[in-house]
Order: C-alpha cells, then structure tokens, then sequence
C-alpha cells in the first residue's frame, strides 16, 4: 500500500476522501495529476489486490457474501415482498464495487442523464456525460467470434483508445446469444449499433470491463491505482473505518467548515486532517450514514441516535432508489448443439476452463453481453393502457394527499413522461447462458439459459439511515420495495413478454420448455408471489445524498458539496437525483472524473 497508519495519522492533506470505491480512486487519481496537491484515502476493506476471485471473469458472484470482499448489508424486512430481507452486496476494498460487479458497461439514454439537469443542476448533461465517460475508456474491437452475432459499429467519436479502464466485448456463448437476437428480431425489436451514442432503446450487444489481453477484470484499482501508487502526493490507507467527519466547533459562519476525518483502524480511534476538503465517496450505502454519524440529517434521526445536530438537512438517506431484478430460467432443447455455462459445473471441465484462461482462451471470458431495452410498450402490449391509467390515478392520489417530499412530484411526473415515451427505456432484459434460478436445482448434463428482467426506473423510494452511533454498525436500509405496486406489474410484464418469445422462431425450437417458474406460475397472482420469492437487487442504489436544490430536498448542489457546509463534497452515485436506465458503473467513474474538475476549477 501506499500509506501507513503512522505516515496518516495526525498529518495533513489538501484533500481526504472517504472511500477508495469507483469514484473515490477515480477522483484522488486525478487530483493527484497536480504534484501540489496532496491527497489521502481512507478504505474500509483490505487490498484484495492480485486475487484471482476478482480478476478473473467468470466467477462471477465469487466474492459476494465474502466479508473480506464484500459488505454484505441486509435491508429491512420488506412487507412487499413476502416479508424477507435482501442482501445488498457492495465492495470492500480497493475498486469498490468496481472490483465484485459483473462487468457490464452501460451507458444511459441522453435524456436520462439531461434529466438531471432539468432537476436544476447546471452543467449535468448528456454532452458533458459523454465528454467524461469517453475519457474513463480504452475500448478495444471486438473479438473474432463477436462478428457471428453482431453488426455493431460505433459511432465517430463516441468511444476512446487511450482511457484507464480497459473495454470490449466478451467472449460469451455466441450460439446462444444469435438465439436470443434473432428471437428479439421476430418480435420487432430494433437493432442499436452503437449503444453508447444517447440511445439505447432496443436490442444490441454491450461491452465490458475486461483487458483483451489478459482476459481479466479491468477495475479502478487497476486502472486508477496501481499506475498511480507511487506518487509522493497520493496516500491510500486501507481497513481504515471512517467513525465521522469533524467540523470546526470555533467556525462561527454561515456553512460548517470540516477539518478532517476520525477513522477506526484495528479498533483504536484515529485523526486526519483536511486543510482544503473531505470528500464522501462512500457509496450510496455508507456515504449517507456517515454524514448523519457526523451530524448533517434530519434532527430526528440524529436525535434518535445521539448525535449533536451540525447542519440540519432533511434529505440525508432519502429519495432512495434501487434497481432490482430476477430471474426466469429455460432448458435448451436436448437436439441443438448450444454449449452453455451450465458445464462449469463439471469439476474436470472447470479445471480446465482456468488453465485455458491462462492461455487467454476458454469460457472465462464471459461477460455479459445482449441486453435489451424496451419501453413499456413493447413488453406489456394491450395491457399497458389499463396499467398506466392505474399508476397516473395512484400518483394523483398521493400528490392530492400533500405527504410526499418536496421535490418527488417532480419527478414522479418526469418518470411518467418517460413512461409514455416510446423512445426511451422503461424495462431490461439480459440473457445469462446458463442456469440461474434459485427455486429448483439444474440437472446434470443438461443445458440451460436465463433470463434476467429488471427494473430501472422505480416509482417507490426507500430510506437509509444510520441507526446507532457505532460505525462498524449497518445502517438501516428500507428500499420499499414496491410501495408503488406499478414497479411490481412491470416485472410481471417482463415474465409474459418472455413467454411470447416461445411464438417465433429460433425460440421457438431451440428452447425446450421455462423450468422455473414453469406451470406453477400461470395466473398473475402466481407470477407475483414468484417474484416476490426470487426478487434480488441489482446493486444500482442511488438518490441517498440527492443533487437537488435545497427547497427539493437536496443534500448536494450541482458542484456536490453538500448544503450547509464550507468544504464537504460527495462524490458517488449516491448523488443521482433520479435513476438512470442503465448498469451504474460507468456513471460511477464519470463522477469521479467530472468532480475532479469541478474542485481543480475552483467551484
């Protein structure tokens, strides 16, 4: 590592940021261009550099559950969904969640990312997203086998050769997935070129974070730390716990002006200083519990725990929205040669797998890589009048209560003109080519795909908030998770849409029969209990430390320090105000790289 606890502790810098996740290293990284400016990052979990559980592509959900990886938080019991509580994994360790995500590199639709400006943050839009998003990207062509099942070519200009993350398409099970397309193609669906020029609606095939060369995990460690490690002015101290944020008690301004860090390292307390700036790159998770731990929340939730109320800001932990998904699993008809990940399962052909992956060849290549995008149109067909009508009655209903936050009516009514937008995105469809079903087992010598239906633009809105002073604690997350039950009958949607893919050709022949939920799920009250049973999130939390205005119940202005304070910024995905249809990762970089200008410029 590049720090000590006795080169940290009671020393100085420009700038502490809290979290050496995606957009933490992406942003001490580029302070640190600047040989004048001196940074620190304190991380939570260990190095975990050089292991294979990370590098390597396919071991996919490798570390989750691991606590040397993974922070492995629970939500409260969710009365929506047959009382259980989901895990939400999250990256421990240098790289965030960049290091334990399944490599999918997704860009959202320009409106997405334009909404945010329409929100009332200056300078936050689809042209700016682009201009940071090209300079995060090494993109490499596809590889040969790519071309059997995709036309795609990217557009002049929208994607890099010289960025620090290594991009390009996956190897994948090419069979499987010209399957799905040509599936997709019978049902009308269009074909996306290039799926990372502000359109994204329709089918096409994604890239992923991925060296070529190697065949492994291109993450913001490897991309953002590790050419960067030996700078004199950058300072990286792992299982350091941030505790809170300290403030000035002698500052009689108007704003509270921070003066460094109090972190736990092997259970004793310690202090770093910040001569300029403390920077929250938490995630969405933490980034929220530690400001209310350091006194800026509601007062009743600080009252509630015992902590002296600093800056009083109601929208800590608020506006919460997650993405979520589940899976509908499909056995392959035994007479059509697919191969599919399902012979991992053979303990000779896995050993095997690994020593041709040293070779740069075999299926540890894998990637996702068909994802679709749909608007709600085209999944729920002659249903979707009835559906919509009920959602614009029951979001009438609790604007007329006059109980929401400030600020949600805004955005329920954007989300609603999204929705009747048939050129944007309201559902996604990714294939797995193999087994993923959790309610049955697969059976040996058999071959399997899977469907993944997800939701990206949520109605309901959760919490998070800290509920005990003890850092090491888990803060309460309560996503409420369809609180609005439109979200639920988009997924039911989803399901049918999936058994209409039985009506047209190759599907129709190449795939046997759906093994789960299969006939126990016929009428759309079964099909409901399904999801609730299986539901599972996608790891996508954002809106917890909002960029709103103020009188919307923002925590962070458009340049994301937070309200109230002199010198305290938040810098992850927390800060999207509304959720984006797309994978979060890429957009987690962008706002590491785009809150490096905004503090060098001054702002």
């Amino acid at each position: 590592m590049s720090a000590t606890l006795e080169n940290i502790t009671g020393h100085s810098f420009d700038y502490v940021v809290i979290g050496a996740g995606t957009s933490g290293l992406t942003l001490a990284a580029r302070l640190t261009e600047d040989p004048n400016i001196t940074v620190v990052v304190l991380e939570a979990g260990e190095p975990n550099l050089d292991d294979p559980k990370i590098l390597i592509p396919s071991q996919l959900g490798a570390t989750f559950g691991n606590p040397k990886y993974d922070w492995a938080f629970l939500t409260t019991p969710q009365p929506n969904v047959a009382g259980r509580q989901l895990l939400w994994s999250r990256g421990k360790g240098l790289g965030g969640s960049s290091a334990m995500n399944f490599y999918a590199w997704s860009k959202p639709a320009a409106d997405d990312i334009d909404a945010f400006e329409r929100l009332g943050n200056k300078g936050w839009n689809w042209l700016e997203f682009e201009k940071y998003s090209k300079r995060i990207e090494n993109f490499h062509p596809p590889i040969a086998e790519f071309s059997k099942v995709s036309d795609s070519a990217p557009e002049p200009n929208t994607r890099n050769t010289d960025g620090t993350i290594e991009i390009t398409t996956p190897f994948n099970y090419h069979s499987v997935e010209e399957l799905f397309q040509q599936s997709l193609a019978e049902k009308g669906f269009q074909w996306i070129t290039d799926p990372y020029a502000g359109k994204v609606t329709g089918r096409s095939m994604f890239s992923s974070n991925l060296d070529p060369k190697a065949w492994t995990r291109s993450y913001a460690a490897t991309g953002y730390y590790l050419p960067n490690r030996d700078r004199p002015n950058l300072k990286v101290l792992t299982e350091a716990i941030v505790s809170r944020v300290l403030f000035d008690k002698a500052h009689s301004g108007p704003n509270a002006v921070a003066t460094g860090v109090e972190f736990l390292n092997d259970g004793a307390l310690h202090v770093v200083h910040a001569r300029k700036e403390v920077i929250l790159s938490a995630g969405a998770i933490k980034s929220p519990q530690i400001l209310e731990l350091s006194g800026i929340g509601r007062r009743d939730i600080l009252e509630a725990i015992d902590i002296p109320l600093q800056v009083e800001l109601p929208g800590v932990g608020e506006n919460v929205q997650e993405h979520v998904c589940f899976a509908v699993t499909f056995e392959v008809h035994p007479d059509v040669k697919h191969e599919t990940h399902d012979r991992m399962r053979d303990p000779a052909y896995a050993a095997e797998a690994l020593r041709l992956h040293s070779l740069g060849q075999g299926p540890h290549r894998l990637g996702f890589g068909t994802l679709l995008f749909a608007p709600f149109s085209q999944i729920a067909g002659d249903e979707r009048a009835v559906l919509v009508n009920r959602l614009v009655e029951n979001i009438e209903k609790r604007k007329n209560a006059g109980n929401i936050p400030p600020g949600l009516a805004e955005q329920w009514d954007m989300q609603l003109a999204a929705l009747q937008d048939d050129t944007l995105p309201d559902a996604e469809v990714a294939l797995y080519p193999g087994f993923f079903g959790f309610s049955s087992t697969p059976e040996s010598e058999k071959r399997y795909i899977s469907l993944m239906y997800f939701l990206n633009r949520p109605f309901s809105r959760g919490t998070i908030h800290a509920k005990t002073r003890d850092p090491t604690a888990q803060p309460e997350i309560d996503p409420r998770y369809f609180d609005i039950d439109f979200d639920l009958e988009v997924l039911v949607q989803e399901i049918k849409f999936g058994r209409s893919l039985f009506d047209v050709e190759p599907w129709k022949s190449d795939i046997l029969r759906e093994v789960d939920p299969g006939p126990k799920a016929a009428t759309d009250d079964q099909l409901r209990d399904y999801i609730k049973a299986q539901l599972g999130t996608t790891y996508h939390t954002a809106g917890s430390c909002s960029m709103l205005p103020l009188e919307k119940q923002g925590v962070v202005d458009p340049s994301l320090k937070v309200y109230g304070t002199a010198n305290v910024r938040v810098a992850d995905i927390s800060i999207i105000p509304l959720h984006i249809a797309a994978h979060t990762q890429a957009t987690a970089y962008v706002i590491g790289e785009k809150a490096a200008d905004l503090i060098r410029s001054g702002e």
